[in-house]
Order: C-alpha cells, then sequence, then structure tokens
C-alpha cells in the first residue's frame, strides 16, 4: 500500500468535508436545524481548505495519478452509486423514505473498505465500520422509537466525516512536502 500525500490527504478533506456538509443537510430534512447549519457551513470550510492543500501540493504523487488506482476507484465508486440507487429506489417504492440514508450510510461504509487499498488510506477500514455501525444505529432507532432516521444517521455520518476531514488535514499537514523529482 502507497503512502498517503499531503496532495491526497487534502482531496480526501475536500471530497469527505463536501459530504459531510450533505450528510448534515439530510439530517435537517428529519426536522433539526440551527447547529446543523453551522456544522455544514464548517463542513464546507474544511473542504475548501482540503481543496487548498490538494491544489499547493501538485508535484506530489496521488493515488489517482496510478491509471489502474483509477480505474479502480472509477468501478469501485460506480458500483457504490448503483447499489445506492437501486436501494433508495426500492425504499422509495415501498413507501420507506427515511430508511434510504440508513441505505446510503450502509452502502457507504462498505465501499470504504474496498477503497483503502486503492486510496493507499488504512484509516478507510474503521472508517467503514463506523458508517455501516451509523446506519445500524438509524435503523435501530427508526424502527424502536419516533425518531428520524435521516436525523440519527444524518447528524451521525455528518460528525463523523467532518471529524475524519479534519484528521486527514491533520495528517496532510504534518508531511513534509514532496518534489515531483
Amino acid at each position: 500500500m502507497r503512502a498517503q500525500t499531503r496532495r491526497d490527504a487534502g482531496f480526501t478533506a475536500l471530497f469527505l468535508g463536501f459530504f459531510a456538509s450533505a450528510w448534515f443537510g439530510w439530517a435537517q430534512a428529519g426536522g433539526e436545524s440551527g447547529w446543523l447549519t453551522a456544522g455544514s457551513i464548517f463542513s464546507v470550510v474544511v473542504a475548501a481548505i482540503g481543496l487548498v492543500t490538494g491544489l499547493r501540493a501538485p508535484g506530489e504523487g496521488s493515488a489517482m495519478r496510478d491509471r489502474t488506482a483509477s480505474r479502480r476507484y472509477g468501478i469501485i465508486v460506480g458500483i457504490e452509486f448503483a447499489v445506492i440507487f437501486a436501494g433508495a429506489a426500492l425504499l422509495g417504492g415501498l413507501g420507506q423514505e427515511d430508511y434510504i440514508p440508513v441505505w446510503v450510510a450502509f452502502v457507504v461504509g462498505v465501499h470504504f473498505v474496498p477503497l483503502a487499498p486503492v486510496l493507499g488510506d488504512p484509516l478507510l477500514r474503521p472508517l467503514a465500520v463506523a458508517t455501516c455501525l451509523v446506519a445500524l444505529a438509524g435503523l435501530i432507532t427508526g424502527l424502536a422509537s419516533a425518531v428520524s432516521p435521516p436525523l440519527v444517521v444524518g447528524v451521525a455520518e455528518g460528525l463523523l466525516l467532518l471529524g475524519y476531514s479534519v484528521q486527514a488535514l491533520a495528517r496532510g499537514a504534518r508531511r513534509p512536502a514532496q518534489s515531483s523529482v
């Protein structure tokens, strides 16, 4: 497994920060707002810092510059989107829209496992487990209480991805800049 560069860490923060913001937004559909808006805004700020970090390290290698890794990444994400779409369509057709975030979180968690070696980021494995546990918590809460699954999953997944984005930036900041020579 290749070591993750500052460029990779920056783009990890960009993508996961963006998705953290989306999850906080989804949680707002569960009936809450206020601090969730602040979480969304902070996630976008972290994503922007990730973008700057990634762009300021152009000489560093990246997992996506490897043709094989890039192709594997595309296949994994393509399968993820297809599975998410199919499950969401089924849940929507069954009138169970509140459980779509549970399904999405579960599939996202599973997709982190094969992405770990592709992106050279072994910490994606514990993120996978945590994301699947978030999905399970949303399912159980939705079935056993009046609390909305989008609220549970949106808040937990937003916090999880935001935390991961911040730690990716911290890991990237500790790495010395690499030259392309």
